[in-house]
């Protein structure tokens, strides 16, 4: 919808104040869409599909050959994209998100199917654009990528929004303090997680001190995706 690839059916989107149905072809000008299903010309060359999208921009847009490079597609340039494995493929879709310097940015899992190093670099990519001011949407089940990258996050429940906030206000909302502590029983190590914020948690944290030989006491910060279970009642997938 805020792409308008769908109609929208009753409600409104307003960018800037004005009605998303009112805006003509120079909206697209402004935004970037990167889905996690790459959409590209197999026939085409990585750099022939850059090309091309370019080509679609009534705007100043990027060198191809330099986003290329930047998700380290520069040897691949001039292959068919058809022989790309998904990570490429994936990497292809996102720098094409950037050729025409959006203004918003709408990313659907950007690092899905990449190795650490390069999930890494599109991740520095993306602080990158949100440091030149732009707004960004991102999709992720990823909850460690919505907590470094986002100012705001949304989780959605069968359609509908069931909290918003920053990462450490939802934490600080819907967390529960922890700690994490190691003890020596018997000749072995034990560990417990327990819960401070509950009357059985507080009096077995005092028993253990009180009774056993400590090794490692360590607090515990809740995390997005338990703060997610615990309101949606249901796992990350």
């Amino acid at each position: 919808l805020m792409t308008s690839i769908l109609s929208l059916q009753k409600g409104d989107i307003l960018y800037d104040g004005a009605s998303i149905r009112k805006m003509k072809s120079g909206f697209f000008n402004k935004i970037g869409v990167s889905f996690e299903d790459p959409t590209i010309y197999l026939k085409l060359t990585g750099y022939e599909n850059l090309k091309f999208f370019a080509g679609l921009f009534d705007t100043p847009t990027n060198d191809p050959l330099k986003m290329l490079d930047m998700v380290g597609l520069k040897n691949a340039a001039h292959k068919k994209s058809s022989t790309y494995s998904k990570g490429m493929k994936q990497r292809l879709v996102f720098i094409r998100s950037l050729i025409n310097n959006p203004e918003i940015l709408f990313l659907d899992e950007p690092t899905s199917g990449l190795d650490p190093a390069l999930a890494a670099r599109i991740k520095e990519l993306i602080l990158m654009q949100k440091k030149q001011g732009k707004t960004i949407f991102l999709t992720t089940h990823n909850m460690f990528i919505a907590e470094t990258l986002c100012d705001r996050v949304a989780f959605i429940n069968e359609g509908r929004i069931v909290a918003i906030d920053s990462p450490r206000n939802l934490k600080l909302q819907y967390g529960q303090r922890s700690v994490k502590i190691e003890y020596t029983e018997n000749g072995k190590t034990q560990n417990e997680l327990l819960f401070l914020d509950k009357k059985a948690g507080k009096d077995r944290l005092d028993e253990i001190i009180n009774s056993k030989k400590l090794q490692t006491i360590h607090s515990q910060e809740a995390t997005l995706e338990q703060i997610f279970i615990k309101l949606t009642g249901r796992e990350l997938v």
